[in-house]
């Protein structure tokens, strides 16, 4: 028998079988107690949000690869992420975030990627005593099998983030003692520990999330346990596994009321990792990435240099930052604060005058020129081509990315915009996708006239007011569903859209995509109201993530799953 076959708990037949044992489990395991795990009794919030039922999911997410890497980091204790992920097969693109459940399926390709991992991970700590020590009970000279017991015990409580079965824990050990068959050359107590890792690490039950436990309330919805509250929790804040004081948390039963887990995710929101996590919230919505990647015709932007890019990243990372926890601010700051954070080189674009270095440092923009996100360099340079602005695709930006319209995708072969040499950028967009033009429909009520407004920044995101010796015209009209909203430039826009329904909505709607880790459906609307309403009052960011972890649909799960 190979060593693959010895490892009966992470073998592919696991991944078969998993939805079924996970529901026997589910169904031999007593309740959860606790309000959660009463069946008699149902929380606050289904009351206020006034559901009957939640969107059909999946009770076994995959862990994203960002998950993956966060996750065997901190169940191995090591000291940094690996990066063996970064070799992993692909996933799809499914959305605009990378943990909706849909793309996240274990692959063949995938899953040997798995095993590979799993067993270079266990080679690797087994290999040190150092880091082996950091993971296994102190050998104090007793019985060895205790020792061991106690290892399966308790790391099995964090890898597979709840306690394990008896039986689970006797195949484990007995997977531990037959190592002196499978590795012959190996100490039988470093080769057993390696063969336990390697279990774990492939295990289904350490790759998925498993949401199979609780009863159902009368209402047909069923809570979550603690732990599994604890895990989704620790994911959706931390985007890795719960740490001791989450799992004790659980074990406790103090996630089992919405004060207590609303107490801990409040907590849990001042660590750095989850200001890490709202960086990459917003850095996926707004696609910071493409900053990265950006080129400018030398003769026009003389001042751009290829490290451009990652300063535009930075600052942007920096003042999401500075908005969501040095301030506690809402979605309107992110449209509107003046505030910046620069170095010598984005300095000079936004036409600073004093001493600046490679150092960022804070500063506040001419309020007559910046407001918020869409006027900073790195969104306005992102959405240009090497010359010119890119008034198309900033107004697609900002209609998909923070409005959520529904804009029909383009008919195939569209070519550019043809050069020109006379009027403005905006007479010759106008010109070929305005009015009376075949892309009308489209351009000229609902892309066109938001990238208009932007017309004041040049293809690097400098402020102007003269397009080839022409005075700039950045006015214009879109129609919210509260009616016509005209604005006269980029700010007045910035200040439009920060009070917008619409705005609020879609940004309500982002947050429960990234927190549930899947699409959203019209059985998510009265939640997804009742996050816009406070975001459009004015709420902090932190409080809408507050609400979020406090709901049924991140607390409870459905009866049915999603096929």
């Amino acid at each position: 028998m190979g060593l693959r076959d010895r490892l009966d708990v992470a073998s592919p037949r696991w991944f078969s079988r998993l939805r079924t044992s996970a529901l026997l489990v589910a169904l031999a395991t007593p309740a959860c107690t606790g309000i959660f795990g009463d069946p008699d009794k149902v929380p606050g919030p289904k009351g206020n949000e006034g559901v009957e039922s939640l969107n059909a999911r999946s009770q076994f997410p995959r862990l994203s690869h960002a998950q993956w890497e966060n996750t065997t980091r901190d169940l191995l204790r090591l000291d940094a992420r690996t990066g063996m992920s970064a070799s992993f097969t692909r996933d799809p693109l499914g959305g605009v975030f990378d943990n909706n459940e849909i793309v996240l399926q274990v692959t063949p390709g995938l899953w040997s990627d798995y095993q590979v991992a799993a067993e270079e991970l266990s080679a690797l700590v087994t290999s040190s005593s150092e880091l082996l020590g950091r993971i296994v009970p102190a050998d104090t000279g007793g019985d060895q099998e205790a020792r061991v017991r106690e290892f399966v015990t308790s790391f099995g409580l964090r890898a597979f983030r709840r306690p394990l079965t008896d039986v689970e824990v006797g195949r484990f050990l007995a997977l531990y003692r037959s190592a002196p068959e499978v590795l012959t050359d190996t100490d039988p107590f470093v080769g057993g520990m390696q063969l336990v890792l390697q279990a774990f690490l492939q295990s289904p039950f350490f790759v998925y999330r498993v949401n199979a436990g609780g009863t159902p309330r009368p209402d047909g919805l069923i809570p979550l346990t603690g732990y599994e509250i604890a895990t989704n929790l620790s994911y959706f804040l931390w985007n890795t596994m719960p740490d001791d004081t989450l799992l004790e948390a659980a074990t406790s039963g103090e996630l089992s009321t919405p004060e207590g887990v609303h107490a801990y995710a409040k907590q849990m929101l001042e660590d750095p990792r989850a200001h890490e996590v709202v960086g990459s919230f917003h850095g996926q919505l707004y696609k910071f990435e493409h900053y990265l990647d950006l080129a400018k015709d030398p003769e026009l932007f003389p001042n751009f240099t290829p490290e451009m890019g990652e300063d535009m990243a930075r600052e942007a990372e920096m003042f999401v930052e500075h908005v969501v926890f040095s301030q506690n601010g809402s979605l309107a700051d992110l449209f509107t604060s003046r505030t910046a954070f620069v170095n010598d080189r984005l300095a000079e674009v936004y036409g600073l005058e004093g001493d600046h270095s490679e150092e960022f440092k804070q500063v506040t923009l001419d309020p007559a020129q910046r407001s918020g996100l869409l006027t900073r360099i790195g969104f306005l340079a992102s959405n240009a081509t090497a010359r010119q602005p890119d008034t198309i695709h900033r107004g697609v930006f900002v209609n998909l990315r923070l409005l959520c319209s529904k804009l029909p995708s383009p008919p195939n072969n569209v070519e550019a915009l043809p050069a020109s040499t006379e009027g403005t950028n905006r007479d010759r967009v106008d010109a070929h996708t305005g009015k009376g033009t075949c892309g009308a429909a489209c351009h000229a009520t609902m892309i066109n006239p938001i990238g208009f407004a932007f017309e004041n920044y040049d293809a690097l995101g400098q402020w102007r007011t003269m397009d080839n010796s022409l005075p700039i015209d950045a006015a214009d009209e879109f129609h919210f569903a509260s009616g016509a909203q005209r604005f006269e430039n980029g700010v007045e826009l910035s200040q439009v859209i920060a009070e917008s329904d619409e705005a609020h909505s879609c940004y309500a709607k982002h947050w429960l995509q990234f927190g549930l880790g899947r699409d959203t459906t019209d059985a998510d609307a009265p939640l997804l109201v009742k996050i816009a309403e406070s975001s459009r009052g004015g709420a902090p960011v932190k409080e809408l993530i507050l609400d979020l972890v406090a709901s049924d649909a991140f607390l409870t799960r459905s009866p049915v799953e999603a096929p």
